[in-house]
């Protein structure tokens, strides 16, 4: 199966990266449905910028150690699988930027939002649904269970 060819039903946020590489109540059920999406059980896409923007909140806003981080995210990176989007085409990037003004969200969210929409990906698995809901062709859901997050 090349991405090319791949039909994904979704596409994935940093926030389920984030969770499922750090300490937290939640670790264990993040940790379930990344093996679910690294099992091509569910066919998400995961652009590599994800594990960039994850390594970021992990060290900057959690305070998980560097190396760890770095570890743990590349890790995940070892499997040769065909749910990682390796290009940023500048033409995504230019709507991306353009998205991030008109609906006032952060760029990487409008980032993942513009690649969804090029790849016809309806789903985003998010722990950010506020703003994804703003995006008129993604529903925004959750990796977790909903009452998990309160």
């Amino acid at each position: 199966m090349d991405e090319k060819e791949a039909r994904f039903e979704a596409i994935m946020d940093v926030g389920p990266i984030v969770i499922s590489n750090t300490k937290n109540p939640v670790q264990e059920e993040a940790l379930s449905f990344l093996r679910r999406v690294l099992g091509l059980d569910i066919l998400c896409l995961i652009p590599l910028s994800t594990f960039l923007g994850a390594y970021l909140v992990m060290t900057k806003y959690l305070h998980v150690n560097r190396y760890k981080a770095s570890r743990a995210l590349i890790k995940t990176l070892s499997y040769n699988l065909p749910i990682y989007y390796e290009d940023i085409p500048k033409d995504i990037v230019v709507r991306a930027l353009e998205d991030s003004a008109q609906y006032n969200v952060e760029s990487w969210d409008s980032y993942i939002a513009r690649v969804a929409k090029v790849f016809r990906i309806e789903v985003v698995y998010t722990l950010d649904v506020d703003d994804f809901r703003k995006f008129s062709w993604l529903e925004p859901k959750l990796p977790i269970k909903e009452e998990r997050v309160k």
